[in-house]
């Protein structure tokens, strides 16, 4: 895998790039679907492609590990091929789902020891273990096992628990280095910044990753109850060490305003599961705010969902049609507005990137936020 910048804002962090793997080039700043099982919830990967226009999408560790299988998707010559997406794809290492699992997990130094949240059978990730799942599983971008602290943390426990994310990525790049890819195509290993909101414990988590010469580093433990302002914080301290010339990622963030926020701090990829969690419920995020489809004003607006948006579906349907598809619970609802608040994030980012790549990124980003966060 190989990083391109391609420009950078005057006035902040901000910076557009190309991210070449085996499986096409991704053009950042970019934000991943979540496909948790193999699948964005409620999409077809045809809708992927030609309407939400994702490049990159993201799949689970720890739940394809349960379901279907590690060894189906191995059989199927990786989760590519499994799924019928020929496209980049990152695999997260499950530590933050270990972490959720909070009364069902034992975190000791051999590795993370879990019950399924299925059955309630038990289960062993190391960090070998989880780079062996990972070649198997094929995904382009593979991430270091990790353990992610909660909010609030106590300093003492952020720190013991931070040690223990270092060593265990020293043994999980071991891992990485002494294996091969599985599936005909090269596969990246990503380090993780951990430390909390603890501003000396992310400074020696980051230098320490920068060390390791990873081709893309990651950022974890933000988005987890935490106020925005430390997330920026934690973020904008971070960025300041890893090194310019490789792509950094954002873990589980996040909503449209902390997009555009911190790609302003230097970050380069994003995933989180709230386009699609949210539209289930009748959360829309559109150019001018946040709209809750649900509420009766809608009912006999029969203006698009967006007409603004370069989206097929978001031009196509009213508000009115779409209201009445969730007050009926008819599935087409939040399949609708899960594919519209997709193109929105995708939208988002790449009007980031042009207004990064013409110079007006700061002045756009600065008006933008505003409408986002405004309740229609």
């Amino acid at each position: 895998m190989k990083y391109t910048m391609t420009a950078q804002d005057d006035h902040s962090r901000a910076r557009a790039g190309v991210l070449h793997t085996d499986h096409g080039d991704i053009q950042t700043p970019i934000f991943m679907p979540v496909g948790t099982l193999g699948t964005v919830k409620g999409i077809h990967q045809k809708e992927l492609t030609d309407i939400i226009q994702a490049q990159i999408i993201l799949g689970n560790t720890y739940h394809l590990y349960l379901r279907p299988g590690i060894d189906v998707i191995s059989q199927a010559g990786g989760l590519h091929k499994f799924i019928g997406w020929d496209r980049p794809m990152l695999t997260d290492s499950g530590g933050y789902q270990i972490y959720s699992l909070s009364q069902k997990r034992k975190i000791k130094e051999a590795g993370a020891e879990f019950k399924s949240h299925i059955d309630g059978s038990k289960h062993f990730f190391s960090p070998e273990g989880t780079v062996d799942i990972q070649r198997k599983i094929g995904a382009d971008i593979i991430m270091a096992l990790d353990e992610c602290t909660p909010y609030p943390c106590d300093y003492n426990y952020a720190k013991q628990s931070l040690g223990l994310t270092h060593r265990w990525l020293e043994r999980g790049i071991k891992a990485f280095d002494e294996s091969e890819p599985l599936h005909g195509y090269q596969q990246t290993f990503a380090p993780i910044v951990q430390g909390s909101v603890y501003k000396d414990l992310r400074q020696e988590s980051a230098r320490y990753i920068a060390e390791k010469g990873a081709e893309i580093n990651a950022i974890g433990g933000l988005s987890v109850g935490e106020p925005a302002p430390e997330m920026y914080e934690m973020t904008g301290i971070v960025t300041e060490i890893l090194p310019e010339d490789k792509p950094r990622y954002l873990m589980g963030v996040g909503t449209p305003d902390n997009l555009l926020e911190n790609i302003a701090l230097g970050i380069d990829m994003f995933d989180c599961v709230l386009p699609t969690r949210n539209a289930r419920h009748g959360m829309l995020y559109t150019q001018h705010g946040i709209i809750n489809i649900k509420n009766a004003k809608w009912k006999e607006d029969f203006s698009p969902i967006d007409q603004d948006l370069d989206c097929y579906t978001s031009n196509h349907h009213t508000k009115a049609y779409l209201r009445h598809l969730f007050m009926a619970k008819e599935a087409l609802g939040p399949q609708i507005a899960s594919i519209h608040n997709l193109r929105f994030f995708l939208w988002l980012v790449g009007q980031a990137r042009e207004k990064i790549i013409d110079g007006s990124f700061a002045q756009w980003k600065s008006s933008m936020v505003q409408e986002l966060l405004r309740r229609i």
